[in-house]
Formats: C-alpha cells, sequence, structure tokens
C-alpha cells in the first residue's frame, strides 16, 4: 500500500480533538483509492465520506447513486467533491461477481484499490420457520456472496500490484448473538466473519490485511422503525436495553479509518464491535 501519514492510534487519537475535547480519527489517505460498496446511504455514506475528508479517492459502487430517505440530499460522490475530495459512483450489484470485479478493474484507472470496503448489505425480517429459500438467497446473494468475492477480487488487485492493501468488511452484532425475527439475516453475517478470518490467515503472507467491523443498531435505513433510542426488538416489539444506545451512521466511520490506517498494521482477521456494548449483555 502506498505510504500513508498515519501514525499510531495513538497519536492519530491525540492528534485532533473536537469542540467537546472527544477524540477523532484523523489519517491521510492522500493518493490511496477506496472502494466502498453500499456507500450511497447509511454507514457506507458515513464510511465514504470519512475516506474521502481524509483524502482518498472514494469510488461508490452501490445499486442506486441517490441516497435513501434518511440521506436525502446530495450523493455521496457528489458530497465528497462539495468537502474538496475526489469520488465517483459505480453502479454495482454485488450479488453479481463479475460486477465486481469489474468495479475492481474500474479502480486501475486512480492507480488501483488500496483498501476495499465491503459494506453493501440488504436485510428483511422473517420468523425462522418463515424464511423461504429465495429469500435467504437474496440475502446471501449480497451480504455473504458480495463480502465473499469483494475480498478475493480485491485481494489479487493488491497483491497483483505489489501493495499491501486492506480489506474491511462490515458483519453485524446479530453474528455472535440470537435474535428475533432475523436468523436467515444472523447466518449471513456470521458467514462474512468467518470469511474475513479465513481470509486473513491466507492473505497474510501477501501483505493483504482483512478486518471486519461489527456495528450493533444504527439508525438507518435497512432496519425500518429503528432510531437512536431503539436497540433489538424482542417477539413483542420490546426494545431491550443497550449499556449505550443505537448509533448514528457516523459514529462507525472512524473504526473503518482506524482500521485501514498504519496504526492497525499488526491487526488482521479481527472483528471490531462497535456496537453500544451490546455484545457484552
Amino acid at each position: 500500500m502506498r505510504e500513508r501519514a498515519a501514525a499510531s492510534f495513538a497519536t492519530l487519537r491525540d492528534a485532533a480533538t473536537d469542540a467537546e475535547g472527544m477524540g477523532e480519527i484523523r489519517a491521510d489517505y492522500s493518493e490511496e483509492t477506496v472502494i466502498v460498496t453500499g456507500g450511497s446511504s447509511g454507514i457506507g455514506r458515513a464510511v465514504a465520506l470519512g475516506f474521502g475528508d481524509a483524502g482518498a479517492t472514494v469510488i461508490n459502487a452501490d445499486v442506486r447513486e441517490e441516497p435513501k430517505d434518511r440521506d436525502t440530499g446530495t450523493p455521496t460522490h457528489e458530497l465528497v467533491r462539495e468537502r474538496g475530495g475526489e469520488a465517483t459512483f459505480v453502479d454495482v450489484d454485488v450479488s453479481d461477481p463479475a460486477e465486481i470485479e469489474a468495479v475492481v478493474d474500474y479502480a486501475r484507472e486512480y492507480g488501483g484499490v488500496d483498501v476495499m470496503v465491503n459494506n453493501a448489505g440488504i436485510y428483511t425480517k422473517s420468523r425462522f420457520r418463515d424464511v423461504t429459500p429465495a429469500e435467504f438467497d437474496e440475502l446471501y446473494g449480497v451480504n455473504a456472496r458480495g463480502a465473499f468475492f469483494g475480498t478475493q477480487y480485491a485481494a489479487e488487485d493488491m497483491i497483483s500490484r505489489g501493495v499491501e492493501g486492506v480489506v474491511l468488511n462490515t458483519t453485524s452484532d446479530t453474528q455472535g448473538r440470537a435474535s428475533w425475527d432475523h436468523s436467515h439475516y444472523a447466518a449471513t453475517k456470521g458467514a462474512v466473519r468467518m470469511v474475513t478470518r479465513s481470509a486473513a490467515l491466507e492473505l497474510a503472507p501477501e501483505g493483504v490485511r482483512v478486518n471486519a467491523v461489527a456495528p450493533g443498531p444504527v439508525a438507518t435505513e435497512i432496519r425500518e422503525g429503528w432510531s437512536e433510542e431503539a436497540s433489538e426488538f424482542g417477539p413483542d416489539g420490546e426494545t431491550p436495553s443497550l449499556p449505550l444506545r443505537a448509533a448514528t451512521p457516523d459514529e462507525l466511520a472512524d473504526a473503518y479509518l482506524y482500521l485501514a490506517s498504519d496504526g492497525a498494521s499488526y491487526v488482521t482477521g479481527e472483528t471490531l464491535w462497535v456496537d453500544g456494548g451490546g455484545h457484552v449483555c
């Protein structure tokens, strides 16, 4: 991977503080090319903007250019440009490996992918006994197959170019615990975690690091009805408490920037839980 100005995590943390004195992660991704799948809305949009603000050239690979309702306004790639960054949009359905391969090839126009963020995901809510094969296959195609081949094709490109690249996969807190009404979704996110661990093992000798971020409840359009106050829906609609609360997408972005930075150069095969403490309950 091209040299970054990012130092240690402690340096990144201490180098900048916001108006309230809370630490921020600021790394320099100038001359880096970052692909973010599902970057038009939600977590992907926040991650794409974060990398764009840090100097990266961002490729938003999504099935739709316009943000979803919650993020109505300027498309992600245009917003990156408005904020002084470099970005573009490519129409990509990650359930089709050929389309993932095509966007990785397209990144060669910008020097090749240095950071691959496999974030695109879909969600449906169904009781275990009601999940249909078609519903399962649809989720598996986007969530698991998309992450698998996104990791594979990006790694092949990085290795062929001789760069020490980074792959980041978005899993979920549901991959580690059972909960109501989304066993099929949890199964795909569990698969993403194992893709991350297995790929990290095999790709480490080639200089490619692979990690995952496991968000907890996040107020995005993927789960209609969630809010910053809601956590997890139970069988009767109750919302058990979290140690903290549900998050906003912006609160997830720094986790990705850290894992992609040289401050995380000795971190691979890891799942970073950013879930408001939900996994300890």
